[in-house]
């Protein structure tokens, strides 16, 4: 691979991200590129102190602003500091979350306005946009139900009432109805190895282009 390539997966919580980012991680490592994978907010030092933050359920008053700021906070960190430097290295990055989780949950669920977030974070990303971004799509309410089987404990997000996730899945549909070409579309009520195939399917002719 001649040059880097930035992945990144986003949907709702309890779709399927995870899984799906440990199968990539292990082919990208059998197929003799250096990977690392990352996750946000966080990924950083700052970033995870940002984490704690924003994910922590006493802090269930803060305001929606306040809330896309610090996750452009951690972004703009993440991106200065572990992204950039490290395409420029030829490696590929993988992330948990990226741009288009603010676009979702603060400018389409939280009614900030996609253009608001993405002005802000236009500053954060620094021209630095996913080659490939994976959207997870599940439903809200299977998201959730997914997650609550395996009995851990809410975060602040999580804790959201469900009329919130539907309006993230929703915006979630929307940007990729908006950019078709960077954002695929995965259908993950399949098992994980169908799901991965597809996801597979579309990195390799990721890097087949990149060759030429």
């Amino acid at each position: 691979m001649n040059k880097g390539i930035f992945i990144t997966f986003e949907g709702n919580d309890g779709s399927g991200k995870t899984t799906q980012i440990m199968l990539l991680l292990e082919y990208l490592k059998q197929k003799g590129i250096d990977v690392i994978t990352l996750r946000e907010p966080g990924g950083t030092d700052m970033g995870e102190k940002i984490r704690d933050i924003l994910l922590d359920n006493r802090n269930k008053g803060m305001s929606p602003v306040a809330e896309m700021l610090l996750y452009a906070a951690s972004r703009a960190q993440l991106v200065s500091t572990v992204i950039k430097p490290e395409l420029a290295r030829n490696k590929a990055v993988i992330c948990d979350r990226f741009i288009d989780s603010s676009l979702a949950y603060q400018g389409i669920a939280r009614g900030l306005g996609t253009e608001n977030v993405w002005a802000v974070n236009k500053l954060a990303v620094d021209d630095c946009l996913p080659d490939i971004t994976f959207f997870m799509d599940v439903d809200a309410d299977t998201a959730m139900a997914r997650r609550e089987a395996k009995g851990e404990e809410a975060d602040r997000i999580e804790s959201e009432k469900m009329d919130f996730h539907r309006r993230v899945y929703s915006g979630y549909l929307e940007l990729s109805r908006q950019d078709p070409r960077r954002i695929k579309r995965i259908n993950v009520n399949r098992s994980p190895q169908e799901v991965f195939a597809e996801i597979r399917g579309y990195v390799d002719e990721f890097l087949e282009k990149a060759k030429g």
